[in-house]
């Protein structure tokens, strides 16, 4: 649930819909007395535009430090966007066996400290409402592109898994896109909007190490205790633009229920080689068996691995 710099990085391093009524109307009927002109009102002196909070040295130098590490993953290759293709095949048998990996396993303990272990089958049954924050040094124009982008993914995310996942209504799964200097205090409006989340809980975002470049939390706060009721994303408005789209499209996806990172994943986000930065074909289809109505949220690997060799034989044909 970390997106982090990998050890195989070898150079030094994120309507109004107008609408017209045109028509014909009535010409105007001659007055039947003088009517005298009000006096004109001056209109308000409009309101200069709003401005990002200017940042501090040190996350300017975190944003430097960020846009080393894209430009040295791309010059190796990493980041793809092409979502795989015929240096990536997989087969339905490679499929099952990433799906046990990445959603029946947990990548960090409970306080983020260490390797999470088995776990059973966690996703959502209500419907996900987006929300997003942006700290306060976020400029409008990232603000613009990010809302945009969150917007589409969440559309996305939906028609894949066929679950609903919006960006309207009051949230349940909040993404916050914060700099160093005011990631903690706009994680602490998230606790604030998000029912079931508290800002104890969030402690582990608030202290992100420099390589973390962004988190997702998710929260089980009803009777079943593996069914997701919220969730927080964390990411760092000093990604530059690829790295800040990667993590939108991996925290997001992981916040859906695939929790962990497998590195023999491939053609896939999840996992810690950066070799591509959006959801893949295969991804697509992990999330697609996680929504599956014949897999319920609790199943044991036991009573999901069945069950996931069927699902995985119906979404392919062979190696794809």
């Amino acid at each position: 649930m970390y997106r982090r710099l990998q050890r195989h990085l070898r150079t030094s391093v994120v309507l109004a819909l107008g609408m017209a009524l045109l028509g014909c109307v009535e010409p105007p009927q001659a007055p039947s007395r003088v009517v005298k002109p009000k006096p004109r009102v001056e209109a308000p002196p409009a309101r200069p535009p709003k401005v990002a909070r200017p940042t501090s040295q040190k996350s300017a130098m975190l944003r430097n430090y960020l846009h080393q590490v894209q430009k040295a993953q791309l010059e190796q290759g990493l980041l793809r966007r092409d979502g795989g293709g015929d240096d990536t095949p997989f087969t339905s048998d490679m499929l099952a066996r990433n799906f046990e990996q990445i959603a029946l396993y947990n990548e960090y303990d409970g306080n983020f400290a260490g390797r999470g272990g088995q776990s059973p089958l966690r996703r959502w049954e209500a419907p996900i409402r987006m929300g997003i924050l942006f700290g306060d040094s976020v400029p409008p124009s990232q603000r613009r592109s990010d809302t945009a982008n969150i917007e589409a993914y969440a559309r996305r995310l939906g028609r894949i898994t066929g679950h609903p996942i919006s960006t309207s209504g009051t949230p349940n799964f909040m993404v916050v896109v914060a700099s160093e200097d005011d990631r903690v205090e706009t994680l602490a409006l998230a606790a604030q909007q998000v029912a079931g989340v508290s800002a104890s809980s969030l402690r582990a975002m608030r202290n992100m190490r420099r390589d973390t470049y962004c988190a997702v939390a998710a929260y089980a706060a009803g009777a079943n205790p593996n069914v997701y009721t919220a969730a927080v994303a964390v990411i760092r408005s000093e990604n530059p633009a690829l790295l800040r789209l990667s993590c939108i499209h991996e925290e997001l996806a992981q916040g859906l229920g695939l929790a962990n990172d497998y590195p023999a994943a491939r053609p896939s986000i999840f996992n810690d080689d950066d070799e591509f930065a959006l959801l893949t074909r295969q991804d697509e289809l992990l999330l697609k068996m996680l929504y599956d109505p014949r897999l319920r949220p609790g199943m044991t690997a036991a009573e999901v691995n069945p069950r996931t060799r069927i699902i995985a034989r119906e979404l392919t044909d062979g190696p794809l």
